[in-house]
């Protein structure tokens, strides 16, 4: 740990400058939020897809040529459903649920993603020839199988292997749009967190299967008690079973995932790791077969620091980008690196009523941050990051409160807030899970500018909160927050835009731009 730890820091001490001088790749290879990954390889070309549940649209999918740098090129779904939960309506919210872990396949031309929601009670697939453009078809259907591999098998039977510690088998039909009629699921592995012990915190989940060499391999994620995230590995000669497994990799709890291969034939297991509050960040291990087992690790079994696989170039700009507002004809309206805090209401933004500005008009009246519609969000990234905007707030009306945020539910804020007396700056901290205004200081000019600057080097967690009324000389407001990852949103802190009304619909903000570094000011 402290090797790794000295490892992070000398990286945040680097910058940008340090991963593009390294000669080979880094774990983590993503620090960022990219939980749950599936992967694949088609020829020359990985794609991977995660979770990012509550968020519109859903299900990102991401390309890359090396294993090693992503960038995200599509999305499974524009929203999963219109529920009142998923529209932030009647007082509801899906936080921490909507679309869980996904299943990304190839088959015979077609892509494949599937995934579950507990918001939906439903197991959703979504097929496309053109993983990049689409368009994609969408089914579902009953039950909602928790944490399931979808595996097209050689004879051209369709499966899903789901469950926690009880993994079960079912077969689809030949399209994968529903289970095989006449057909009933059954138990292939009775207790799957076996070969991680009796005292078991978290039972075996996250199935992925894969089949190598004609055997079938199932990997889990199980966490002991007293112990951390673990991978297990079970094969068998059938995919009905019986399964005998094994412990595959305990190490700094890197856990859940499966196997990738590389055109020349070289083997990993990509997994992720629990880091605090920027989130479930990406890891590779190398993989080396013995005896017909996948063996996870460096030779001492543990997940190694440098990978001989290219260097790490920045997130910037295909996990996250700035964003000028500025659209060209036939450009989509927001570009793939943001997401709505869950289903957007569409007619209450724009990016074209004012060119060159992201509008947010108010459509209700809203009595919190975390209940607000049309917050627009993107990914914070470690080691360090900071988002700036610039806003327009001439066109706010009493009630309205608009600004730039850190998304989590111990949240922090900094905004314009309108009242019938004028407008004010103002800073308020959720760190308490209770929002706290921390400082307001009287406004009289209608362009403010506002900056959060978040550090997550050695789980440091903390973001500091700044506001300036020339884009150039900027003071910090508020108090730090001490950011916390709560399984509530189970999801790393967003950069986000927001406008909503406390007393009155129809005011509206505009939005100069959002611009994203991956390091924080001198």
């Amino acid at each position: 740990m402290k090797n790794y730890l000295l490892l992070l820091t000398s990286l945040c001490l680097g910058g940008p400058v340090a991963w593009a001088q390294s000669p080979t790749a880094r774990n983590p290879v993503v620090h960022a939020d990219v939980p749950d990954l599936s992967m694949i390889r088609v020829g020359n070309t990985y794609y991977m897809s995660s979770t990012t549940m509550h968020m519109s649209p859903g299900v990102p999918i991401m390309k890359s040529t090396d294993l090693v740098n992503w960038k995200l090129v599509s999305y499974a779904y524009d929203t999963l459903a219109s529920v009142d939960a998923m529209t932030l309506a009647n007082g509801k919210n899906t936080y921490g649920r909507g679309s869980w872990a996904s299943s990304l396949r190839y088959h015979q031309g077609t892509y494949y993603v599937s995934t579950f929601a507990q918001t939906t009670g439903k197991t959703h697939v979504y097929s496309t020839k053109n993983i990049e453009k689409g368009p994609w078809k969408a089914v579902s259907f009953q039950p909602s199988m928790h944490d399931h591999s979808l595996f097209f098998d050689d004879d051209g039977r369709v499966y899903m292997v789901y469950g926690a510690g009880k993994l079960q088998l079912a077969e689809l039909t030949a399209d994968a749009a529903g289970l095989k009629p006449g057909t009933t699921p059954q138990t292939i592995i009775e207790n799957a967190s076996a070969p991680a012990g009796p005292n078991i915190n978290l039972p075996a989940e996250g199935s992925q299967l894969f089949k190598v060499n004609g055997k079938y391999y199932l990997f889990n994620i199980v966490w002991p008690k007293d112990g951390m995230r673990t991978v297990v590995v079970h094969r068998a000669d059938k995919i009905t079973g019986p399964y005998e497994g094994r412990l595959a990799l305990q190490d700094l709890g890197v856990a859940q995932g499966g196997l990738i291969d590389t055109p020349e034939g070289k083997w990993y297991a990509y997994l992720f790791r629990d880091f605090g509050a920027v989130g479930r960040i990406p890891y590779l291990v190398p993989v080396q077969w013995e005896n017909g087992w996948p063996v996870l690790g460096n030779p001492a079994g543990k997940v190694p620091e440098t990978l001989n696989l290219p260097a790490n170039k920045s997130l910037l700009p295909g996990l996250v980008a700035s964003d000028e507002f500025t659209r060209r004809a036939g450009e989509p309206a927001l570009p793939l690196v943001w997401q709505w805090n869950h289903n957007p209401d569409n007619k209450r933004w724009s990016v074209t009523e004012r060119p060159g500005y992201l509008r947010l008009t108010t459509g209700r009246v809203d009595t919190s941050f975390l209940l607000a519609r049309n917050t627009l969000t993107q990914r914070t990234i470690g080691p360090t990051c900071a988002g700036t905007t610039a806003l327009d707030v001439s066109h706010l009306r009493p009630g309205d409160f608009a600004g730039l945020g850190v998304l989590q539910k111990r949240y922090g804020l900094v905004g314009v807030q309108a009242s019938q007396g004028g407008k004010a700056i103002v800073m308020v901290s959720a760190e308490s899970e209770k929002p706290v205004e921390l400082q307001r200081l009287p406004l009289t000019q209608n362009k403010v500018y506002f900056k959060i600057e978040c550090d997550f080097q050695d789980r440091r967690d903390v973001a500091t909160f700044f506001y300036s009324l020339d884009g150039k000389s900027w003071q910090p407001v508020g108090k730090p927050l001490k950011m916390a990852y709560t399984l509530p949103h189970f999801m790393g802190y967003r950069f986000s835009l927001f406008n909503y009304s406390t007393q009155t619909a129809g005011g509206y903000a505009d939005f100069d731009y959002f611009r994203l570094e991956d390091h924080l000011s001198k």
